[in-house]
């Protein structure tokens, strides 16, 4: 089964969608638009139908919502309803949500078991650097945590703040997939370019497309390549 990403282009890129109930990277530079991809995936979700969950610890849910304001593909709606849970692990009313799910195991046993108990279909996690404030051994830890989330029956993204696609980390390695956006400077301004560097299950080129912001979020240019 296949999931739609909600970001049009992209899915022509993966065989028409994500794998179901598999954990996707998504890296890149700031600015390069992950939290944009993801927002449109969790959106998709909704739209859907499907009970999705957005975690973070840097950003609340009303920063989210002024970031993709200027957007129209309907994020302040779906972040509003029933079908988004917004989890910032680092407030009060973040920390009291998950402490419910027990206090053995840390941040993995408690954020499996309140995906788990809430039947949470698709998951955005933005992003790895929360890991640093709740792990104390991020690079030992972080295998256990990305394990641990494969093993649930949910879609999930992780954002990371890697910027050299070239560069694998833990993350990419356990990942069932790895997507990377650019940010290119040129003469004349910024060019932005996706590349689906890994997808199990799936045949992919890992040659890089145009990535377009627009009024109605990212468009893929699948048939334009990113000569680099």
């Amino acid at each position: 089964m296949r999931v739609a990403s909600g970001v049009p282009g992209f899915d022509e890129l993966v065989d028409g969608g994500l794998l179901a109930d598999r954990l996707y990277v998504v890296s890149g530079p700031p600015g390069s638009g992950k939290t944009t991809f993801s927002s449109m995936f969790i959106t998709q979700g909704a739209k859907e139908g499907e009970n999705c969950l957005y975690v973070t610890m840097h950003e609340t849910k009303s920063e989210l919502r002024e970031d993709m304001a200027g957007f129209e593909f309907g994020f302040d709606r779906a972040i509003q309803s029933n079908a988004v849970q917004f989890l910032n692990l680092v407030t009060e009313p973040g920390k009291r949500a998950i402490s419910q799910f027990g206090k053995e195991g840390g941040l993995t046993n408690r954020l499996v078991a309140y995906i788990e108990s809430n039947g949470v279909d698709r998951v955005v996690i933005d992003s790895t650097m929360l890991l640093q404030h709740f792990f104390s051994d991020v690079d030992d830890e972080i295998t256990g945590f990305l394990s641990a989330l494969k093993q649930t029956d949910a879609t999930i993204i992780l954002i990371s703040e890697m910027t050299d696609p070239s560069a694998y980390s833990d993350e990419h390695y356990l990942a069932h997939g790895v997507i990377f956006f650019h940010n290119f400077l040129e003469s004349g301004g910024m060019q932005r370019g996706i590349q689906v560097i890994k997808m199990r299950g799936t045949a992919i080129d890992c040659d890089i497309r145009e990535l377009e912001f627009t009024n109605g979020g990212l468009h893929v240019h699948t048939d334009r390549k990113v000569q680099t």
